[in-house]
């Protein structure tokens, strides 16, 4: 079995098959033909992306009653404020599929306005007047957009989003682009507790 931990850049499908002439897994890696990606991350967000050909690892990292944590780093245009960090927290009510949805609990705290992260190409918009904050999120349930569905329930439109932490691996090393390579008992002990 194969197991790899990729760093997936912004404007990279989740994907091995280009759509819409958008670039995807296949222009920036090389794995083996049978590994794919365990869940996905949107086109414009980035971060950490586990791909692999077993395919007992999807199920349980990818359904619900597993709660598996994925922490998540957040600009929000504006500054975002403890009452909104709480009301995440809480959870709150976004739409799925046409139908509202209430999020679960999720732990937020607010990050430094100088966290350190990879430079991103293109760059988020910068305005002088309205700072862009940072929050740390961690869930444990993953819908379509939910992260950015959450921010614009409590008034801050997401302008960058990285999944920063799933399990016990982190962005902390490494680059968009960058893939390591791992072994069956790194990803247990990484992903399984």
């Amino acid at each position: 079995m194969q197991y790899y931990l990729l760093y997936k850049p912004f404007q990279v499908l989740s994907q091995f098959t280009s759509e819409g002439g958008k670039r995807c897994l296949k222009d920036i890696i090389e794995v083996e033909k049978d590994v794919y990606p365990v869940g996905r991350l949107d086109y414009d967000s980035e971060g950490l992306l586990l791909l692999t050909n077993d395919a007992s690892i999807n199920h349980q990292l990818l359904h619900p009653s597993f709660e598996h944590q994925r922490t998540y780093w957040v600009q929000v245009d504006g500054a975002i404020t403890m009452a909104a960090a709480n009301a995440l927290s809480k959870g709150v009510m976004i739409n799925i599929d046409g139908k509202q949805y209430q999020t679960k609990q999720a732990t937020v705290k607010l990050l430094p306005d100088d966290l350190q992260v990879p430079d991103r190409n293109p760059p988020i918009r910068f305005r002088k007047s309205i700072p862009a904050t940072w929050a740390a999120i961690t869930l444990t349930e993953g819908k379509n957009r939910q992260v950015r569905k959450m921010f614009a329930a409590v008034g801050f439109p997401v302008l960058r989003l990285i999944r920063a932490q799933m399990g016990n691996y982190t962005i902390s090393t490494m680059q968009p682009g960058d893939l390591l390579s791992l072994t069956a008992q790194e990803v247990k002990a990484g992903f399984f507790r």
